[in-house]
């Protein structure tokens, strides 16, 4: 009989042990459970050295703060000057951070209540499943079985809701894309620095150019972009795609204004 390896992360160590062990009655079932991110993150990596590595990830939409930062960056997470996650980052962001580290893991997200717009963000960042805690463990499983034939599973009450949330944020991205596209190599380039944290002084002294040259850079940015803030173009370059600048390389081929 195959064996199925599930890991349960969920801030409430009472709920997460107590489903492990409801969990481990089932034959084909092993279960193991932790209370935080940091903690899944080094399970994850733990098993997956031991040649023992889990096949599904049962985890609290409402996880809280990571202590620690992830493995990659989730979008979820603005990231510091130096590139790692700050803020707050819960389990759907766990999903997003295993996705690259853990490609063969399904995740499933447990959540308190329903909520369509969450639910399209879960499955963004990688999720196979969207479930309520206070579904029955029948039901739980048959997800857990599922989403490892590649299914994917959410509560009929939310499709309507996540299908036009996923609509949305597709014409947005769709949109904002065409935005970004608009703007001079320069130009993104200083966006990219804008989505790496960079203040104006910083942006000048990294790609070598004057303070005022680079104000009216990003005068036109947030003028191609529509926003009046540097938020609002981070944003949206966030929902184009647009990653930061990598602040860890040379900046020799950007002398040029």
């Amino acid at each position: 009989m195959q064996r199925i390896r599930v890991l349960v992360v969920d801030g409430h160590r009472i709920f997460a042990e107590s489903l492990a062990a409801a969990l481990a009655a089932e034959q084909d079932v092993d279960v193991a459970a932790v209370g935080s991110g940091p903690m899944a993150l080094r399970g994850l990596e733990r098993a997956a050295a031991d040649g023992r590595r889990f096949d599904v990830l049962l985890a609290d939409a409402d996880l809280g703060t990571l202590a620690q930062p992830l493995t990659t960056v989730p979008p979820q997470a603005s990231p510091a000057r130096d590139g790692t996650p700050r803020g707050p980052v819960d389990g759907i962001a766990l999903v997003s951070g295993v996705r690259t580290s853990h490609p063969y893991l399904r995740t499933v997200v447990l959540a308190e209540r329903d909520d369509p717009r969450r639910a399209a963000a879960a499955l963004q960042a990688g999720a196979s499943g969207w479930v309520a805690k206070d579904c029955s463990l029948s039901r739980l499983l048959a997800v857990i079985r599922g989403v490892l034939r590649d299914e994917t599973h959410l509560p009929p009450a939310l499709l309507t809701g996540v299908l036009r949330e996923l609509t949305a944020a597709r014409k947005h991205r769709t949109e904002s894309e065409r935005l970004v596209e608009s703007l001079t190599p320069r130009e993104l380039e200083v966006l990219r620095c804008m989505v790496a944290g960079l203040g104006r002084k910083a942006v000048a002294e990294r790609l070598f150019l004057s303070p005022h040259t680079v104000r009216t850079h990003m005068q036109n940015v947030l003028g191609k972009l529509g926003v009046h803030s540097t938020l609002a173009a981070v944003a949206l370059a966030r929902r184009a795609g647009v990653g930061p600048a990598d602040l860890a390389a040379a900046t020799a081929s950007l002398s040029v204004p």
